[in-house]
C-alpha cells in the first residue's frame, strides 16, 4: 500500500492530490463526473461553454494561484484588474496603483456617489478593524458589525462585499469570518485586493491542468467512477480503523494507506455511515444549513456591453452582474449572480430571467428582451457561514482519514481559496502521518 486515495475532484480534492504528487506521492482521485471541479466546473448550454456559477478570484487567493501556477495554469487565465467595485448610477470605487494602505485610503477618497462624511466613516471603519486585528471578542452578525455604518456605505459597499464572500445574508452571517475576508484583501498589501476575472471556464482554470499534472507525477484521476463504498483493511482489536482501505465503485480500488475525503459534505454521510467511528462527523455533517446561488445566462446581440466586466446591480433579484464577452469572448452573453436565500426563489426560470433583464435594461436603456435565457440553480452551493459555527478538523477519528473542502474548519468561508486550502492542508497531514509511520518502520526493523 503506496497510494493514497482521494474521493472527490472538485477544487479541494485536486489541491491535495496536486500537493501530493508534487511531494512524490501517488494518487487515485475518484471523481463520479465526468467533467472535473466540482461546485466550480464547466457546463454545456446550447454549444456554448460557460460555468455552473459564477465565481471571482481576488489577489489575496494565494494558495489557489501558488497551485495555477504549479501544475501550469499560470495566470493567463485570469483577467486581473484593481479593485473596482461600481453599482452604476450610486456608487464607483476604484483603487489606484499605490502602496498599502494608500490604494485603499485614495480608492474611498475620490470613490464616486459618497459623501465625504461616508468616505471617511469607511475610512475610520477600517482603521478600526486594523487597530483591533480584525479580531472580535465574540463572534456576532455582519449585521450588527455594520449596524453604525451610514446607510449607503452598508447598501453599496459592506453588505455586497459580505454577500459575495460568504454567500449568507448579512443579518446571519458570521462577521468573523467576513473579517477574516476584509483582512487578507482590502486590509492587506494592494495586489491582495485585485480582481482576478476569469477568462476560462471553472474545469480549464485548474481541474484539467491539475489533472494533468498528476498524471504526469504518477498519479491518475478516475472520472465517472462514484465511490459507493469504504472498507477498511488490517483491522485488528488493537487498531479498529484498520492499517488502509480499499474504495468500491463498480469494481474494487485499493489498497490504500491513506483517504482523503473531498467530495460535497451532503453525499459524505452516506459514505461513513458504515463506520461507527464517524458518527459523531456525520452528525456534524447531517446538521449543516445551505444557501443556493443562481445564475442567469441571458443571451443578447453581440454589440451589447456592460460598463465594466463586472457591476454590481441595485435591485430586487440579480446582485452581480459578469460580461462574458469582455471575459471570456462571448459577445452579448450576461451572467447574472445571486447570491444567498431571499424572493428570486419564488419565480420560475423563466420570471426570473425576466425580472434580472429589466434589472439590466436600467444600466442599459433600450436593451431588447435576450434571444435566450438559462437559470443554473444550486440550492446547496455553500453551507450557511454563520457565528460560531462549529466546522469539522482535518483530522477525522480514523488517523487514516482525512477531510479536505470549503466546509472544513479554516479561517476563510465557502469560497475556491477555502477549498484549496483545505486540500493542502489535508495533503500535509497524509505526508506528516506517512513520516510518522515511515519512522515508526525503520525503529522497528532496527530493534
Amino acid at each position: 500500500m503506496s497510494r493514497v486515495a482521494i474521493i472527490g475532484a472538485g477544487y479541494a480534492g485536486l489541491a491535495a492530490a496536486v500537493e501530493l504528487a508534487d511531494a512524490g506521492v501517488a494518487v487515485d482521485v475518484f471523481e463520479a463526473s465526468r467533467t472535473l471541479g466540482g461546485r466550480a466546473r464547466a457546463v454545456e448550454l446550447d454549444g456554448m461553454t460557460v460555468d455552473n456559477g459564477a465565481h471571482i478570484l481576488v489577489g489575496a487567493y494565494r494558495e489557489t494561484l501558488r497551485l495555477m501556477e504549479k501544475v501550469g495554469a499560470g495566470q493567463t487565465a485570469l483577467k486581473r484588474q484593481p479593485l473596482h467595485l461600481e453599482f452604476p448610477g450610486h456608487m464607483k470605487l476604484v483603487a489606484p496603483r499605490l502602496p498599502a494602505p494608500w490604494h485603499l485610503v485614495w480608492a474611498l477618497l475620490t470613490a464616486e456617489g459618497l459623501t465625504f462624511s461616508e468616505k471617511f466613516a469607511a475610512i475610520r471603519f477600517m482603521r478600526a478593524l486594523k487597530k483591533a486585528r480584525f479580531r472580535l471578542p465574540r463572534d456576532i452578525t455582519a449585521r450588527q458589525l455594520i449596524a453604525n455604518q451610514p446607510p449607503r456605505l452598508r447598501r453599496f459597499l459592506w453588505e455586497p462585499l459580505c454577500l459575495a464572500a460568504l454567500n449568507t445574508p448579512v443579518a446571519i452571517a458570521s462577521a468573523q469570518v467576513f473579517l477574516n475576508v476584509l483582512r487578507d484583501s482590502l486590509a492587506a498589501d494592494r495586489a491582495a485586493s485585485d480582481l482576478l476575472l476569469p477568462v476560462t471556464d471553472f474545469s480549464q482554470l485548474f481541474p484539467e491542468p491539475a489533472a494533468r499534472y498528476i498524471a504526469a507525477h504518477g498519479g491518475q484521476v478516475i472520472r465517472a467512477t462514484r465511490i459507493g463504498q469504504l472498507k477498511k483493511v488490517g483491522v485488528t482489536e488493537g487498531n479498529p480503523c484498520g492499517t488502509g482501505w480499499t474504495a468500491h465503485a463498480k469494481e474494487s480500488h485499493g489498497p490504500y494507506d491513506q483517504l482523503v475525503l473531498a467530495t460535497a459534505p451532503y453525499h459524505l454521510p452516506l459514505l461513513i455511515a458504515p463506520h461507527p467511528e464517524f458518527n459523531t462527523l456525520s452528525g456534524q455533517l447531517n446538521g449543516v444549513q445551505w444557501q443556493p446561488i443562481a445564475t442567469a445566462y441571458l443571451a443578447y446581440p453581440a454589440s451589447v456591453r456592460l460598463p465594466f466586466a463586472m457591476s454590481g446591480v441595485d435591485g430586487r433579484y440579480a446582485q452581480w452582474l459578469f460580461d462574458r464577452g469582455a471575459l471570456c469572448g462571448q459577445h452579448g452573453l450576461i451572467a447574472a449572480v445571486i447570491s444567498g436565500a431571499g424572493p428570486w426563489q419564488e419565480l420560475s426560470h423563466t420570471e426570473l430571467a425576466q425580472a434580472i433583464h429589466a434589472e439590466i435594461a436600467v444600466l442599459l436603456p433600450g436593451l431588447k428582451p435576450p434571444t435566450r435565457h438559462w437559470v443554473i440553480e444550486d440550492k446547496r452551493a455553500t453551507f450557511a457561514c454563520t457565528p460560531n459555527l462549529a466546522r469539522p478538523p482535518t483530522a477525522t477519528a480514523c488517523p487514516n482519514v482525512w477531510l479536505a473542502g470549503d466546509f472544513v474548519a479554516g479561517d476563510y468561508p465557502s469560497t475556491l481559496e477555502g477549498a484549496v486550502r483545505s486540500g493542502v492542508a489535508a495533503a500535509r497531514a497524509v505526508i506528516a502521518a506517512r513520516a510518522v509511520l515511515a519512522a515508526r518502520s525503520v525503529l522497528g526493523h532496527a530493534a
